[in-house]
Order: structure tokens, then sequence, then C-alpha cells
């Protein structure tokens, strides 16, 4: 029969957060559960701890370890039932299911109706959800022993598709450890040694190729200041590399550039051009940044800083710092969130030095390299200091290629994976589709009705408003 989610409720109990005036409040030892500490179904712990003073001078209250705990304000349609006493703040609401009913069964039917529950969300910065609109849902009340074989029968099913989960995502912990292995034997020169030892006589060596690059760094300079020759990097803590392969400053291989915004009072004349002008955001195209959210005029893209074809863009301030993609436009701007190398050889270097910074070794000298600031920052004068790994050009378009192949063949494991994933979590729904519209188990004449079992809910509990049960 169906009746309403506040029939089979004894109460409903909301939250609050202590004053944060008070940093004494939060130094106590009563975990207080926010939206954020609901990441899984069973919580671990929360973020914020408080004192049993904060808890009596605020409207925070502590609920029992196992309690059904929902998100009314961001977050909604998340469900927890954390392991532990907690307090609630003001954006989460704890569910306690009247007498006769099954904690499991009612959480599993809230993970059903999520998504309409989210769709029920009113407001404009933040969407939030009524008490009188969440008690008024339909609920289907099965008979009482039925409620368990449901809730057994989704769990056997559930732990099934755990299962599945979770070998899922060990191949997907592997693919990402495979991606770093095989970037770190391209620019240690393992992933290309076979090939390297075959061709050794046709090879040029690294440094032939280094001072090639820098008669055309002095040659082409057009910086502000007299010409400076490149930092040479410090070795003595990097490792050996294969023979005909040198290390080199970032910018003994290629111009390096901070990008620059055009004034926003002049927002008519410099944008709405045909020039992308590249962000943060636009580099998670990776090696093909052949897309633009944003367009400068000429007279914008003078006013910023514009690379060719094939410059490689690194995010240098912000929590993505260390970011990286390859210019596709034959021109295009980029802010000063981004450095911008232009390579000084164009047979191959572009898209090796991608690979190279992408690489777990180089993220982690962008980050040491990093100011501790309020946001992560690498200036110009650090990134173009950085070392990087420099074989021949014919190496380097054999080590692009090989790259591009193996990633691209765990790019293709990755989308097979995903795809599973979200097979399972379908599967997940059409359970507790058929699980509440009781095709899930079989019902059993000798079970007791559920009149009657709606019939004591409504005694426990005289003085609450119910409405008229439908068949």
């Amino acid at each position: 029969m169906k009746v309403q989610l506040g029939d089979v409720l004894s109460s409903i109990i909301g939250g609050g957060t202590p004053s944060k005036d008070r940093e004494d409040y939060f130094q106590g030892d009563i975990p207080l559960m926010t939206v954020k500490d609901m990441r899984s179904r069973r919580p671990s712990g929360t973020g914020f701890n408080i004192t049993a003073e904060a808890l009596a001078n605020s409207s925070a209250k502590l609920v029992p370890a196992d309690t059904l705990v929902i998100a009314t304000r961001m977050g909604l349609g998340k469900i927890v039932r954390a392991p532990f006493e907690t307090a609630i703040n003001q954006d989460l609401k704890a569910l306690f299911p009247a007498e006769g009913m099954d904690k499991s069964f009612v959480e599993f039917w809230f993970l059903s109706m999520a998504q309409r529950i989210e769709a029920m969300g009113t407001g404009t910065t933040v969407k939030g959800i009524r008490l009188n609109g969440l008690a008024g849902l339909d609920f289907p009340l099965p008979l009482s022993e039925e409620q368990r074989r449901i809730v057994e029968k989704i769990e056997v099913l559930f732990v099934q598709l755990d299962k599945g989960e979770e070998a899922v995502r060990q191949v997907q912990g592997l693919l990402k450890r495979y991606r770093q292995s095989v970037l770190k034997a391209a620019v240690t020169g393992a992933l290309t040694a076979d090939w390297r030892a075959e061709n050794r006589d046709k090879l040029d060596h690294g440094r032939d190729l280094l001072a090639r690059i820098l008669d055309t760094r002095r040659e082409t300079w057009a910086g502000r200041s007299r010409y400076k020759e490149p930092v040479t990097p410090d070795t003595s803590d990097l490792p050996e590399l294969p023979e005909g392969w040198v290390w080199a400053a970032v910018d003994a291989v290629g111009e390096v550039t901070t990008g620059a915004t055009p004034a926003s009072a002049k927002k008519d004349a410099f944008f709405g051009g045909d020039i992308p002008f590249l962000k943060p955001t636009d580099l998670d195209q990776g090696a093909l940044v052949a897309e633009a959210r944003e367009f400068l005029t000429d007279a914008g893209a003078d006013a910023s800083r514009t690379v060719r074809k094939g410059a490689v863009l690194v995010t240098c301030i912000g929590a993505t710092t260390g970011k990286t993609g390859v210019n596709r436009f034959d021109r295009a701007a980029f802010n000063q969130q981004i450095n911008a190398v232009e390579p000084f050889d164009t047979v191959a270097l572009g898209d090796y030095l991608y690979w190279v910074f992408v690489g777990s070794a180089f993220q982690a000298q962008i980050w040491a390299n990093a100011a501790a600031t309020t946001l992560p920052i690498i200036n110009k004068s650090k990134f173009s200091r950085l070392p990087v790994p420099v074989p021949s050009v014919a190496e380097q378009s054999v080590i692009v290629a090989v790259v591009e192949a193996q990633l691209a063949r765990a790019d293709e494991l990755e989308r097979l994976c995903e795809t599973e994933l979200a097979r399972a979590s379908a599967l997940r729904q059409s359970i507790l589709k058929q699980a509440f519209a009781g095709r899930l188990v079989p019902q059993d004449p000798a079970d007791e009705p559920a009149s009657a079992l709606l019939a004591r809910i409504r005694a426990a509990a005289p003085g609450k408003k119910t409405r008229k049960a439908k068949a």
C-alpha cells in the first residue's frame, strides 16, 4: 500500500552550527557532521569536532550511531548512517523510522528517490528542500516481513555489484600507475632503449641538438634586455641519462613567456574576435588544445601575449598549477595564469616537452619550486630554470609516437572501465526500482497485512497528522 514518508517516521530532527566566533567551541571531541562528510554511506569521521559547551549553547543536535542522516541543503539526495554518535549541522536532518519499520528499507528507498529529491531542490545560489515536501513523498509500505526480505535481497545483489566495481577500480588504479610508468620510461630513455641501440650510429648527440637550439636562441633573441645564456642545471641530484642525452633548462630549449589579460575597460575593442584566448580550464584538453571558450580581436591579442602552434602551455598559479596542454591553433593568446614554452627547434620538441612536463618527476619539480603563498605560484624565472632531459630529435619523435600509442590503449581500457561503472550504477537503480515496485521478492500470504503495521504506527503517535493511505 502507498502512504507518505512522514507517516512511517516517528520524528525528524534538525541540527545547527555553534558560533564560529568561539574558536574554543571547535576544539572538542564530539563529531559535527556537515554535507562535506557525506562522501560515503558509512562515513568514518567528520571534518569538525566540537565541545560539550558548544553543543549545549547551539542548535546542533547529537544523534545516536547508525542514525539515518540526510542532506536538505546542498548535497540533496544524500543519506548516510554514521557508525558513531555525532552532532549534525543545519544542512542535515536525522530521520527516525517508526517502530516496525526496517531502517535499511527506509535508507534504500531514499537512495531510489535520490534523483527526484535532488530535482525538488529550490533556491538560486544553494538548492534546498522543504521538510513538508520531503515528508509528503509517496512511500511504498509493504508487509512487515517483506521489508526485511527486500533488504536482504538488495544487500545480496549490491554485494555482488560492490565486488565487480572494486575489481574495475583496481584496474583503474593499475592504469594510472601504468601511465606514469610509461612517462617515466619515456624521459629516462628506458622506453626507447632497444630502438636507440639499433640506431646508435645514426643519431645526433643531445649536446649537438642543444648547441643548434642555443644558436637559434641567440640569433632570434627578442628580449627586452641584453641577451643572457640560459642557466646550466645542477645535475648533482638528477638521475644519470642515457648516452646521447643531456640535461638542459626549460628556457634553453624554448622561449618562455607569461601571458596577460587585456584591460577590461576596453572589452568591446579587445574581446569578441576570432583569436583564441586560452585560460587554465582550456588546458583540460591536454595535448590537443584545439577549442577555446573566449576569443580576442587583433587589438586584444596585441594587448595580451600570443604563441604559435605547438607551444606548450603550463598553468603557473592556483590549485591547478602544473596543468599542461599543447596549443594547436595557428595563433593563440593566453592569460597571466599560464607560462608558455615555444620550442626553438620545431621538429618534434614541442610534443616531447609536453610528455616531459606531465610526468610525475617534472610535476614534483614544479610544486617544489612553487611559492607557498595564499595561492601556489611558480614564477617565470624559477620555471625557466627547471631541468629537462634532451635526446636527439629523431629519438624525441619515436618517444612521442610510442607514448601516444601506449597511452591510447590505456585510454581505451579506461573508457571500458567507466562504461562498466556506469552500467553497475544503472543496475543499482534498476534493483531499487524493482524493489520498491514490489517486483524484487515474492509476497508471502502469511505476512501481517501492511494496514495492521500502519495502524500500530498511528496508534504509537496519536497526535501526529496522517493522510489517508492509498491501497
